[in-house]
């Protein structure tokens, strides 16, 4: 669960930098940063997903196919739950907070709003999974410091009360390691590569967030979660 530490750390370093520094950060060092943590990203999602397909062209093609497929039906299954949605309406909040003006209650929405951000945001997730799965995820790093320069600007305008969203993030995340990790046995003890599917799948998404962070498409990533679930089951089914 070191991804999780290290993405705590990050929001809780940049709430203290943010807090003693009491000045906005020059525009260009949050775009240097914003870049090289984006193309970092795309190195490693897709990295994850070539390492995950593997045997012959025959077996690499085939289970291309089948995260192509689970990402379809995920893409379908998102809509249907409204994922994306969910996922703008907290961005929608988040965004109203900024715009109001500070009143005596800042401090809590200084929490609420960065514990909504920093848990709602996919990296969340995909990284957890991935660390859970196959161990230290280097995405935490990047998601570290994505979360790292929010706090810094929160916290000229909330105060200290940001950096306590550390604590649930910290729980979040390592809930979400924790219940990948208990399926690890299952899912090696099937004949199908049901465990490459999901990183191949993660890789892809991760991928997708670096779109993002790099400002190239924007990319509803949270409707695609349930294909992390559909991955395991379709090549448990068809391979």
């Amino acid at each position: 669960m070191t991804g999780a530490w290290i993405n705590a750390f990050g929001i809780v370093a940049g709430g203290v930098w943010g807090l003693a520094a009491r000045k906005p950060i020059p525009p260009p060092y949050p775009l240097a940063l914003k870049i090289i943590l984006g193309v970092l990203t795309v190195w490693y999602g897709l990295k994850l997903t070539w390492v995950s397909l593997n045997g012959s062209l025959r077996q690499l093609l085939g289970e291309l196919g089948l995260v192509i497929l689970a990402l379809t039906l995920g893409k379908w299954t998102g809509k249907l739950l409204h994922l994306q949605e969910l996922s703008n309406s907290i961005g929608r909040h988040a965004t109203k907070t900024l715009t109001a003006p500070a009143g005596p209650r800042r401090l809590n929405d200084g929490f609420l709003l960065a514990t909504g951000l920093f848990c709602a945001g996919p990296l969340a997730l995909l990284a957890s999974v991935q660390e859970g799965l196959t161990g230290f995820s280097p995405v935490f790093v990047v998601k570290a410091g994505i979360d790292g320069l929010a706090t810094y600007a929160f916290c000229e305008r909330f105060g200290w009360g940001v950096i306590l969203s550390a604590i649930p993030v910290l729980a979040l995340e390592n809930a979400l390691i924790l219940g990948a990790q208990l399926l690890v046995p299952v899912l090696r003890a099937r004949p199908a590569p049901m465990l490459d599917a999901i990183n191949a799948t993660d890789g892809l998404l991760i991928f997708c967030v670096a779109m993002i962070i790099l400002g190239l498409k924007k990319i509803e990533v949270a409707d695609y979660f349930p294909s992390l679930a559909l991955a395991p089951l379709l090549t448990w089914w068809l391979w």
